[in-house]
């Protein structure tokens, strides 16, 4: 199901969000539901509170395929890389914002198997994008030369 993503302003989006105790039905539906949104919206990434639900889920979709990532935390971080990022929530706008351009995460699939990834450039600005999220960070809290999209 395509669900609606809120906007900035939303009090959601600047929630912490909850780490989630229970990998069942409801899990798999929601990040199911998490997947179609970001397809629809043709997106690289989507956090859970995106949607109205302050739970510590994320998806990314981009050339090195789909992620799921449930209670994800960092290991590390290391280089750098300044580019152009938008937001699902922040519709018409972008902006310029540093993050690192290697992280490695560890997270819990929707069974609750724990695993770690590293991903790098564009990969890695995805990952830190969402997991900001599940914290109430939103990229124009860190970005430069923030501008209306034509």
């Amino acid at each position: 199901m395509i669900r609606e993503i809120v906007q900035v302003g939303d009090e959601v989006l600047r929630a912490k969000c909850k780490a989630v105790t229970q990998f069942d039905g409801e899990l798999a539906a929601l990040l199911a539901d998490m997947k179609e949104t970001l397809r629809d919206a043709q997106g690289a990434g989507l956090a859970a509170p995106q949607i109205g639900v302050p739970i510590r889920v994320v998806v990314v979709d981009v050339d090195e395929g789909y992620f799921e990532f449930v209670n994800p935390v960092f290991i590390w971080q290391k280089g750098e890389q300044v580019g152009p990022e938008g937001c699902l929530s922040v519709r018409g706008k972008s902006g310029i914002v540093r993050r690192p351009d290697k992280v490695k995460i560890i997270y819990n699939d929707k069974k609750g198997d724990r695993f770690t990834l590293v991903a790098r450039g564009f990969f890695a600005r995805a990952v830190c994008h969402e997991l900001d999220h599940l914290d109430g960070i939103i990229y124009t809290d860190k970005a430069t030369d923030v501008r209306n999209e034509d």
